[in-house]
């Protein structure tokens, strides 16, 4: 399993904007091959920084599968907007 882990910093007043279109953005990672799940969080001493964690079968459905996808040009159009910056993602090989 791979962990997928995105600070995603959006910018100051936008929170509920962004969660809102999370939520319609959502379908389309979890409708994607070798998705496990997810969960996002907003930041509590930085409210304007969330973090997502999605769950891959492994890596290969993350790069060359969700990334490259037409949902993703649609995830992109919903979420880009919001951010502030780019998000910092990384992944990890799940341990135990």
């Amino acid at each position: 399993m791979i962990v997928e882990h995105a600070l995603i910093p959006v910018g100051p007043g936008e929170e509920a904007d962004f969660e809102r279109a999370f939520a319609a953005a959502r379908k389309l990672i979890e409708s994607s091959p070798g998705f496990l799940g997810l969960t996002l969080s907003r930041g509590v001493e930085a409210p304007t920084t969330h973090l997502l964690i999605v769950q891959w079968e492994n890596s290969r459905m993350v790069g060359a599968g969700f990334t490259i996808s037409p949902a993703f040009r649609q995830w992109s159009t919903l979420l880009h907007d919001s951010y502030q910056q780019f998000p910092v993602v990384e992944h990890f090989s799940f341990i135990a």
